[in-house]
């Protein structure tokens, strides 16, 4: 069976890294373009860099955006990811370096070379994928699929803006963009991400029973398991990964409604809230399968995989 060609729009981040290495072990990665979000674009590209060190691979790395398009973000989450994005473990500069072209630029000229094959997967705010359609606005023809974790469908977000999520709410201007230019995509939101947490007991015997890359994510997951236990969350949310597991087999969706999305631009308290016309009132085209329910089994098996727990 021909493996999955991912084109990995990115911001690592800890969730970030475990869904990097869910693609290396069930995919083809064409590249990564890197934007900031959970934390400065410095930091996000370096950790690109140190993950493609620690897959021993050769996939290129691309910068890309290093602030929204309009507005200076709020905040970032370098509280939870730690100051440098990978739980301030102290790692060594990275052997691999990003490649001079900008990621805009790159993820059009990866759609013209490889038209209809890459599925575009966007863990990271929608900042670099908005200004390469603002570049080439035919960019949608191109891509096989787009899988984008963000957005929460019901107003339950991870932000100072109560019902944004973290990465919409980042570049709000950007994720209306994508959401306008896209005809279909899939949305992994992250209501959903909660719903498909792992038990903390069962995901250390993962990282007991893995390899090199299970002790490099035991270690930068640290201080957002801190975090977590601080504030009362339980259970290992892994939101880019559920993302990914979506992007690398679609199948493993159960349950999804295919929804008009749009974006809050203006709100005071609502800016980066997704707004879904659950009830078709504006009869305007459904654009995203957001989805609600995947096989849990299949989608523990793939990050066991990943860590060498298999």
């Amino acid at each position: 069976m021909t493996k999955p060609q991912l084109l990995i729009d990115t911001d690592p981040g800890v969730d970030d890294a475990l869904a990097i290495l869910m693609a290396h072990a069930h995919a083809d990665i064409a590249a990564l373009s890197v934007a900031a979000g959970n934390v400065g674009l410095d930091h996000t590209v370096r950790n690109a860099c140190t993950l493609r060190d620690l897959l021993d691979a050769s996939f290129p790395v691309y910068a890309g955006c290093a602030t929204p398009l309009v507005r200076a973000p709020e905040e970032d989450a370098a509280f939870v990811h730690g100051a440098d994005g990978l739980g301030d473990v102290g790692f060594p500069e990275p052997q691999a370096v990003a490649e001079p072209e900008a990621a805009a630029l790159a993820l059009l000229r990866l759609s013209r070379e490889r038209p209809g094959e890459l599925t575009l997967v966007a863990l990271a705010p929608l900042t670099n994928l908005a200004l390469a359609l603002k570049l080439d606005p035919t960019l949608p023809q191109r891509v096989k699929r787009l899988v984008v974790m963000g957005g929460a469908v019901t107003g339950h977000g991870n932000t100072g803006k109560i019902p944004a999520e973290f990465n919409v709410g980042f570049d709000p201007e950007a994720a209306h963009v994508v959401f306008e230019a896209f005809p279909r995509f899939d949305l992994v939101d992250w209501e959903a991400t909660l719903r498909h947490g792992f038990d903390d007991g069962e995901f250390d015997a993962w990282l007991a029973a893995g390899d090199a890359r299970a002790k490099f994510f035991g270690r930068v997951f640290r201080t957002a398991r801190d975090y977590n236990a601080e504030h009362d969350r339980r259970g290992v949310v892994a939101a880019d990964a559920l993302a990914m597991a979506v992007a690398i087999d679609p199948s493993i969706v159960t349950r999804s409604e295919t929804r008009a999305v749009a974006v809050e631009l203006d709100g005071r308290l609502t800016r980066g809230a997704t707004v879904v016309d659950w009830a078709n009132r504006l009869r305007r085209p459904a654009q995203a399968r957001i989805v609600l329910e995947v096989d849990h089994a299949r989608f523990a098996a793939m990050v066991r995989k990943a860590l060498g727990a298999a």
